[in-house]
């Protein structure tokens, strides 16, 4: 049987024995629509992360799934794939740096070629060079899922379909909003984005397989409803995910509409009053246990810096609990350019560098607010 594609598989020294046991493997939802791709008679590998051991070769029994065995791991990685053994298991030590050196990442899905060739070196490491293996976007053209607090993306969309309207003033980069939708929803989910803009998150959805309600106050396109984000229309308790990316004063201008937030000054409480009122929308339609992202900047404007991050954060914490906060880098901004940056230079002040993504959770029903005592260990100075 020809493989089509091939996937590796993380495990650590715990759980690696379950896998081998139940001829098992799995992840988290964070990889689980990789998982669902896998067609049975794909070439599998499993790596352990903390013995950075390299196995192989398996072979998918099933295809990929969710809970095809709902009691493994006690639940912790339910989309998984039965495995067989494709002759002899062999392993690899120093799986990284090879993997590394062939151009690949476990978190890579490998077409026919890539899968074979690694097939073919862990059973004979000795008898073949290192070979940097060219990456074919056609098996996944997707940003990668962040890992730190840190986001920088070169554009601001990816894939072959275009997402949103890149000329639209103040556009939302995708790979934030994927990276939104891939953590904290599952395929089916409902999200809301109540000022979609170009309707960025609309086409993100979509293409990860989410329902998604859109609204703007002036909206550009047929499938995002007119409606002012400080009503929405929906009942309570009713939406899995909240993606946001609000005006940050009136630096933009959006739309004529009456009603724009996005014409009241970032230096007035009006502006914050109409925010919090977004806010508490937010809150309303949101299921308990679930997640919203706010995207904001900072501003500067005439000589005067205005923490509109602080202050909308400071906002959400009436509402939500804090899960992190995320610091987007900006690309696209019409200021990054030699003119302005010689401008800053000259005068003495800073470019907006970077936007928050607040990622705040609504409590669940009856869940108390975490309060932790942290003590510190003193360091005498020397």
């Amino acid at each position: 049987m020809k493989a089509t594609c091939g996937h590796i598989f993380a495990c650590t020294s715990k759980s690696e024995r379950e896998c081998f046991d139940r001829m098992l493997f799995a992840t988290s939802r964070v990889y689980g629509e990789s998982v669902l791709k896998i067609k049975k008679g794909d070439l599998l590998f499993l790596l352990n992360l903390d013995t950075d051991t390299l196995y192989g070769t398996f072979r998918a029994k099933s295809a990929g799934a969710k809970d095809l065995v709902p009691e493994a791991w006690n639940g912790k990685y339910p989309y998984q794939v039965q495995v067989s053994r494709n002759g002899a298991v062999h392993s690899l030590a120093g799986a990284k740096k090879v993997l590394s050196g062939m151009g690949l990442s476990w978190r890579d899905t490998l077409d026919g070629e890539q899968a074979r060739f690694l097939s073919q070196y862990i059973e004979n490491p000795d008898g073949k060079a290192i070979i940097k293996i060219a990456k074919k976007d056609v098996i996944e053209d997707k940003p990668r899922l962040e890992s730190t607090t840190l986001w920088d993306y070169p554009r601001q969309s990816y894939g072959k379909t275009q997402k949103g309207n890149n000329k639209y003033a103040g556009v939302t980069p995708a790979f934030v909003i994927y990276n939104m939708v891939k953590r904290y929803t599952e395929p089916g989910d409902l999200v809301l984005d109540p000022m979609a803009g170009s309707g960025t998150t609309i086409d993100v959805c979509k293409e990860e397989g989410r329902r998604c309600i859109a609204y703007d106050i002036s909206p550009t396109r047929p499938d995002i409803k007119q409606n002012d984000a400080r009503k929405i229309p929906l009942a309570d308790e009713s939406v899995d995910m909240i993606f946001i990316d609000s005006p940050y004063g009136d630096n933009i201008d959006y739309n004529d509409k009456p009603g724009n937030i996005g014409k009241l000054s970032a230096e007035t409480d009006e502006f914050y009053k109409a925010l919090d009122m977004v806010m508490a929308e937010c809150h309303r339609v949101l299921k308990p246990g679930k997640v919203l992202g706010w995207l904001i900047g900072d501003q500067w404007v005439k000589k005067k810096f205005t923490p509109v991050g602080f202050n909308v954060y400071e906002g959400l914490s009436k509402y939500f609990d804090t899960v992190d906060i995320v610091c987007v880098a900006r690309r696209s901004q019409t200021s990054n350019t030699g003119l302005w940056h010689s401008r800053a230079l000259r005068f003495n002040f800073y470019l907006r560098g970077f936007k928050y993504l607040f990622i705040m959770r609504k409590p669940a029903a009856g869940e108390q607010a975490l309060k932790r005592k942290i003590s510190w260990t003193q360091y005498p100075r020397r």
